[in-house]
């Protein structure tokens, strides 16, 4: 549900805010960089607590950051878009973590390579929905023209519908993440 934010403020700072592919590029860049300094912290919490609980935490931040995008418009500042990025990156990096540990936590030693295969595969479906996600909801606000000042207004209508929507998947995503099952502790070699 995430994958297409990127991609739609990408959109959002060349073509109604006028930054430069290299300035929006950089803006964008916040996000990564919080995931990667907060991922290694919710991955040593998710081993010592319910991974469960703290990916859901991580995915409730998501909800909370789609949310906060969903309201951005023509004049939205770009402080307030950095701070949503930053919440994001956060929901992000206690999310990603704490959850392939859940799900490798789940299964047998034996399985650890069909399970890391299924994380890597629903990860990469996942990104591709957002994208047809995103796909359609430009193609119903905008149709087949390009993004103008004159479809300025159907691109954030666009772009706030496609968070919302995000935002509910994400919803169910902590629900999901909730009712899982226990995790089994982690078969450790005798030394």
């Amino acid at each position: 549900a995430t994958f297409a934010v990127t991609f739609f403020l990408s959109l959002y700072l060349q073509y109604i805010r006028g930054y430069s592919p290299q300035a929006a590029g950089l803006i964008l860049a916040v996000q990564p960089m919080v995931m990667a300094l907060f991922a290694s912290l919710s991955g040593t919490l998710a081993d010592r607590a319910d991974p469960g609980r703290i990916a859901s935490f991580g995915m409730a931040l998501s909800v909370l950051a789609l949310l906060l995008l969903a309201m951005t418009g023509i004049e939205t500042s770009l402080a307030y878009l950095v701070v949503c990025v930053i919440v994001l990156g956060l929901g992000l990096a206690f999310f990603a973590s704490p959850n392939t540990t859940a799900i490798m936590g789940s299964v047998e030693r034996r399985f650890y390579g069909v399970a890391s295969g299924t994380l890597g595969t629903m990860r990469l479906v996942g990104q591709m929905l957002s994208m047809g996600i995103a796909t359609i909801i430009l193609a119903l606000y905008i149709g087949k023209v390009a993004i103008t000042p004159d479809t300025y207004h159907q691109f954030l209508s666009g772009m706030r519908t496609a968070f919302l929507i995000f935002a509910v998947l994400c919803g169910a995503g902590i629900g999901f993440s909730l009712i899982r099952g226990t995790v089994k502790q982690a078969e450790r070699p005798e030394n």
